[in-house]
Parts: C-alpha cells; structure tokens; sequence
C-alpha cells in the first residue's frame, strides 16, 4: 500500500484533541481544514469537496452520524472516518451502518492515524476508478451517437485512443452507419478540438470538381472560376479534413491526395506555386477497402497512407436494443421540433421496430421517426402508425415478380399471394408473361424517386436506400446513352 496525500477534513469540538491531529495531519503531508460544528463541516465539505473527513461523534450541534447522513444526501464522495472515544463493537457497527469506511478510537498516534487514512483515501480511488470503468462500459452517448450496445463501446473506446495522436483513421460501415459521427468525435476529442472540421463527400461531387473541392482554385483556372477560392484542405486548417466515400474518388485525384498525405503541401488549380496545410485526415467508405485495392480502384500506397487506425462501424440490426434508444431519441427530438407530444412506443410498434432488419441502418431509423412524427398526433407511437415496410418486412417471404425498388419509389405495399392452384399440367404451354428488363425497373424507380423529390438526389437516395453516388452514375450514364 503506497501513502497517499488528500484533502482531508477534521471535524472536531475539542480544541486540543483537534491541534494535535492537525499537527499530525500536517506531517503526514496532507492539506487540513478544520470545523468546530458539524454545521460548519457540512457547509465545508459541500464548498472545499475533501478526499476524506475525520468525524468526531459527539459534536455541539449535532452527532456525527447526522453529519455522515446529510454529507450521503448532499452527495458527497468524502471517504467518511468516525472519531470516537468510545471503541466499542457497538459504535463501529452504526458507524459502518451510517456510510463510515473505518473508525478510530481516541486517543491515537501518527502511525495509526496514517494507515487508517491510507486506507481510506486507497479505497475511494478504487471505488472512482471502479465507477469510471463502469461508466464507459455502460454510456448511452457517446458524442452524436446514441446506443450503449457492446460494440459501440468498443467504438468509442477506440475514438478515445486514437483521438489524441496524428494518426490518420479510415471508417468503414454501412451507409447510414454514422460514419461522419464518427470523425466528428474523432475531432472533438483531439488537441484539433478547437480547429475546423470540414466534411467532404466525395461521391456527391462531379469528377471534374473533387480537385478543386478539394485542394481549391485560383481566379480563371476553368470556365466559371470568378475569384480565387480555397478547397477543405485550407479551410480544415489547424483541424480535421473528413473525405466520405473515398472509394469514389479517381485514380487520378488519388494521386494528388497521396502526395498531399505525404509532403503536407498541395497546388490549388490554375496555381503556379504549392501551399502547405496542417490537417488531418479521417476517410470514409461503405465499401470493403482492401477489395477496392485488389480491384484497382483504390491505390495501395494511398490505402497503407489512410489505412493507420481502422474503425468499422456495426450495422443497427447487430446492436441489439440499441434500436429501441435510438427510435425513442429520434421520436424525442422530432416531436419538440414538430410540436407533437409523442412519449413512447406501444408493445406492438416496439416489436415491429425490433423485428426490422434496417437495411438503412440508422438514417433509415431517423426518417421513419419523422415519418411518423410529421403524419400523426398522440402520446404513444401504436404499430398501425409506422411506415409500412416495418409491418411486412421480415414477417412473410417477399412475393414473385415484386421488386423492391418499386415498393420504395410508389410507396404502395404489395398484393398477399393469391390462393393455391392444383398442381396440372397444361395441354398447351401458358402464354409468357411480360418480363420487363431489370433495367428498365431501376430507371423508372430512380426518376420517380427523383420527382417525388424534385430532383434532390440526397432524399431519393435516402428513399431507394441506396448510396447518392449510385443515382449520379445512373444519370450520367443515361445521358451519355
């Protein structure tokens, strides 16, 4: 048991009995303050926030286990040592009864007054450091996210570590995961804290465009460059550069960001000297990075350069009853922003809300809350008010010649399986059914994604629960077509 110094605090009524215990106090190498009331060491206790209090039993207002009480309903965290004259089994068991960690019988030495108080003051560490540890394990906030499943404790832990070094941290999980909550609370626990952080999503930006998005560009440089303009990596500077969806970023432009990576200096377009910028880099994708370099669509030296620090992102259906906080924190917030007063879920929604396999993860979850929030008014969500894909997903196999995408874009639920037929075999074969090409399905899916929206790619996204770099790929392959 090694010494430890504290603040301790000496609540005592006799003025020589309390001198000579501030004098050994003062040896022992601790910071004292003394009360002669157990008034004065309440008020004392609750403004100086001692490690520990030496309690006389018989003080002049009240008796020592009064004060221990009225410290345990103030919530003090003092470990609470009883001074008694009287050391009997009695007057320990009520002291350890009453909140106490040890007591101590009058008269006393240094030596013993020193253990009692070591092992005290070891005792209240143990127990801080024990509560620490149960806190992180079990927080259901963490930043922006919400949940305390055990995988998103080891998510966090991880931001935790990695947040004050330089490393560069390469998130990966599906679209609507949280990856930039991520990088978010990356940067917020970082020295970069108080630096900008700006978010770049690289498949929402033509390809002509990323560079100068990017890295910026100088007045001229292309046809509709007015005025000098500078790209993330200048305005991130002293912070942290987000890139989501790296995975759709050319070839061509990787190269850039590789030397970027490695010299720290970077040429705005149209530019005829480099600038240098302090930033660091949190990247993103939905897709499996390695398999993207075997392809050779992502650069291996860039892949090892962001690569440093992995951070995988857990779906919603592998969190548990995380679902469940995070559809009560959505409905929360949305009802305040809506001015509804919706409080809860009844049994049968919460089950529909479990039972879902959220193929959109969290930002699926987020849009059915409002869904909900904005076309109903009441104090419980019931099962009916739900979107309807939550009510026949994962209920009943899905029904032939359905298609999703259709589902999605005419927002109609599809027809029950019509009665079964004996099985026969016909004299002559059945007329072929018309089977549209698959093709033709998604493109008629997507533009009616798009009207439903006007043309705001991000929602029609959102409602094809599809990623909004597929859409832009669509539509440029159409009009090349």
């Amino acid at each position: 048991m090694s010494d430890q110094r504290g603040r301790i605090l000496l609540v005592e009524d006799t003025p020589t009995q309390a001198e000579i215990t501030r004098a050994l106090l003062d040896e022992l190498g601790h910071a004292v303050r003394h009360a002669e009331t157990g008034a004065h060491g309440l008020a004392m206790a609750l403004e100086w926030l001692p490690d520990a209090i030496l309690v006389d039993l018989q003080l002049p207002d009240f008796s020592g286990f009064e004060l221990m009480r009225r410290l345990r309903a103030e919530g003090s965290e003092a470990a609470c040592i009883v001074i008694t004259a009287n050391g009997s089994v009695n007057v320990a068991v009520e002291a350890m009864r009453q909140g106490a960690m040890d007591f101590i019988v009058k008269p006393y030495g240094k030596a013993r007054l020193k253990v009692t108080l070591d092992n005290a003051l070891e005792k209240r560490a143990l127990k801080a450091e024990l509560s620490a540890v149960k806190q992180r394990l079990n927080r259901g906030r963490f930043f922006g996210f919400v949940g305390s499943a055990p995988v998103m404790q080891a998510v966090y832990r991880t931001i935790e570590a990695v947040a004050p070094s330089r490393a560069n941290v390469f998130v990966t999980g599906e679209s609507g995961t949280g990856k930039e909550l991520a990088a978010d609370a990356i940067h917020k626990s970082s020295p970069r804290a108080k630096g900008p952080f700006v978010a770049l999503n690289c498949a929402a930006i033509p390809r002509d465009l990323l560079e100068s998005e990017i890295f910026g560009h100088v007045k001229g440089a292309f046809t509709g460059a007015t005025d000098n303009r500078p790209g993330a990596a200048r305005q991130a500077q002293g912070g942290t550069l987000f890139l989501d969806e790296i995975g759709e970023m050319p070839l061509e432009m990787q190269v850039k960001l590789l030397r970027f990576l490695q010299t720290g200096s970077f040429q705005p377009v149209g530019a005829s000297r480099p600038e240098r910028a302090d930033v660091r880099i949190v990247s993103a994708t939905n897709r499996d990075p390695l398999v993207e370099v075997e392809a050779g669509r992502f650069r291996e030296d860039l892949y090892y350069r962001l690569y440093v620090v992995p951070i995988e992102l857990p779906p919603l259906r592998e969190r548990g009853e995380d679902v469940l906080m995070i559809a009560r924190h959505f409905l929360a917030q949305f009802s305040k922003e809506e001015g509804r007063h919706f409080r809860g879920f009844s049994r049968e929604a919460e089950a529909s809300i479990r039972g879902y396999s959220w193929p959109g993860n969290v930002r699926q979850l987020q849009n059915a809350m409002r869904n909900v929030v904005v076309l109903h008014e009441a104090e419980t969500v019931e099962a009916t008010m739900l979107p309807a894909m939550l009510l026949r997903a994962d209920r009943r196999p899905p029904v032939p010649g359905r298609l999703p995408e259709q589902e999605l874009a005419t927002g109609l639920r599809a027809p029950p399986p019509g009665p079964s037929v004996p099985d026969y075999r016909p004299t002559e074969p059945p007329p072929a059914p018309f089977i549209e090409a698959l093709a033709a399905v998604e493109k008629r899916a997507i533009l009616a994604a798009l009207d439903h929206t006007q043309q705001d790619v991000p929602r029609a996204a959102a409602l094809l629960e599809v990623n909004p770099s597929t859409i832009y790929r669509k539509l440029a392959a159409w009009r090349a077509g």
